[in-house]
């Protein structure tokens, strides 16, 4: 379903586009900068604890207008009542994305307050799981959420961008993405899709007036991390994680991936063949 974004409407004062249609040169940044936060709307789903949830208070702090979206709202309904209290509200909008009618709503409420900057999707299930207790329902499961889902927020959101001529589409992925992993099974697939995806949106929207960003990062300390039973190299916050997030956004990254001293030795491990890259994965994780 395509979201007539003519018949949506789109109110309120713009505060100018966080991109533009610019030719880009050589070397130069791969998104506009954005640094500036200050009464710019941003739409986060997935917000309801880890990464979304520190992002969101991030954002908020450096002035954005931040509407968050997520099946459980709880812990977030008490820091938007503090913001409440103190004087700057944060919009709640229940959702599940596996429900394409309830996106549908979602993104008529979020333009109904005005123009948007930025689509933060960060929803994500994760289970370890091995192909020796194959189990389909949860295959499925994931592939619901952590891609099926952002395909429905995209189905709605481009037409409300693409009308508005600027934003920007951030997509949250997972090293686990970058190359098969044990315990990945379910997992990893998900997000080598979203990876493929963000790739291929860039490349289409670069010269529409709207960034794109995939966010890429290793260990953070989340409910979804909690029920690894390994030691997890360079673990970081969802509070360093945000921070990382911020940075690459004000860099105009496209790529951005933390932390570097554990995503840049993965990198390297994606050039090589088979054979060896097996081979280590086995000795280090022992699996």
């Amino acid at each position: 379903m395509n979201l007539d974004a003519a018949k949506v409407g789109i109110s309120g004062a713009s505060l100018g586009p966080l991109t533009s249609p610019v030719k880009r040169r050589w070397g130069a940044p791969l998104n506009q900068p954005m640094a500036q936060w200050q009464g710019r709307r941003v739409w986060l789903i997935g917000a309801s604890s880890g990464i979304g949830l520190a992002c969101a208070k991030a954002l908020h702090a450096a002035g954005a207008n931040v509407v968050i979206s997520a099946r459980d709202l709880g812990v977030v309904s008490e820091w938007a009542e503090q913001c409440k209290q103190q004087g700057r509200a944060v919009a709640l909008l229940p959702l599940d994305v596996t429900d394409a009618l309830q996106v549908r709503y979602a993104m008529r409420q979020v333009v109904a307050m005005g123009p948007l900057d930025m689509v933060l999707y960060c929803a994500g299930h994760y289970r370890a799981h091995r192909a020796t207790a194959f189990d389909l329902n949860d295959m499925l499961r994931h592939q619901e959420v952590n891609y099926n889902g952002l395909l429905r927020v995209l189905d709605v959101a481009l037409p409300v961008l693409l009308q508005q001529g600027f934003g920007h589409v951030s997509l949250v992925s997972s090293v686990a993405g970058w190359r098969g992993l044990p315990n990945g099974l379910a997992y990893g697939p998900t997000k080598a899709a979203v990876t493929h995806l963000a790739e291929t949106l860039y490349m289409d929207l670069q010269d529409k007036g709207i960034g794109v960003s995939l966010i890429n990062p290793g260990f953070v300390a989340t409910p979804l991390t909690a029920q690894n039973n390994f030691q997890m190299p360079a673990l970081m916050s969802p509070e360093d994680a945000a921070k990382a997030m911020l940075q690459g956004w004000a860099e105009g990254l496209f790529d951005i991936h933390f932390p570097k001293r554990f995503t840049l030795w993965l990198k390297l491990l994606r050039l090589l063949p088979y054979r060896m890259y097996f081979a280590l994965v086995r000795r280090f994780t022992g699996l």
